[in-house]
């Protein structure tokens, strides 16, 4: 793909997470710059099925600008997950300025919270949108290459910890999930520091 924005252009990137409430792997965020021919049809994540936001990451990688950023579960138990998420957006977007080789004028992040102050790795003008995931085509695309990319890291963990069911869960404590951990204990994957796998290492 040709180079979207000259050095210097001043870019409005989306930002968004996935992972945040499982209880095991990464939080992943993604971070997205809007090309010229950007897919139509872009929405929250969570209301596309498996099959079109495969089509759509891949029509988002092929026409636009894009990142990730991954924290990984040792970091996510020590520094907690709020700053685990705030440091994946970060990462994200420190890459795509590096992949944009330009500033962004504007981060739009989806939620009611801004990374301004709560990761000593952000140095961006930051805006906060409730809902944007669903009304902000930038964030949009980053909602969707981000639960894709964790979503696949998930289905691979779930190769070698079959018990959990984490290629149809994601991590998220379901009721298969929380069963397995009964039976099996917590893998290395698992967040020892949320609640339901301390609680299990406390017996």
């Amino acid at each position: 793909m040709a180079s979207l924005f000259f050095s210097g252009t001043r870019i409005v990137i989306g930002v968004d997470e996935a992972g945040r409430g499982p209880l095991a792997g990464p939080v992943v965020a993604g971070a997205v710059v809007l090309g010229p021919d950007a897919p139509a049809g872009l929405d929250d994540s969570k209301k596309l099925s498996p099959k079109r936001r495969a089509v759509l990451e891949e029509a988002i990688k092929a026409s636009c600008h894009w990142s990730l950023g991954v924290v990984e579960v040792e970091e996510i138990d020590r520094i907690n997950i709020f700053a685990a998420t705030m440091k994946a957006m970060a990462l994200a977007v420190e890459g795509l300025c590096g992949k944009c080789n330009a500033e962004p004028r504007e981060v739009l992040i989806d939620g009611n919270l801004t990374p301004v102050g709560r990761t000593p790795l952000w140095r961006w003008p930051a805006r906060a949108i409730v809902g944007g995931d669903g009304i902000e085509p930038a964030i949009s695309a980053a909602s969707i290459i981000a639960k894709e990319h964790r979503d696949r890291l998930m289905r691979e963990l779930a190769e070698r910890h079959p018990h959990y069911g984490w290629e149809r869960n994601a991590g998220y404590g379901t009721v298969e999930h929380l069963a397995a951990l009964r039976c099996h204990g917590p893998t290395p994957h698992h967040r020892r520091s949320f609640a339901p796998v301390a609680q299990l290492e406390m017996f």
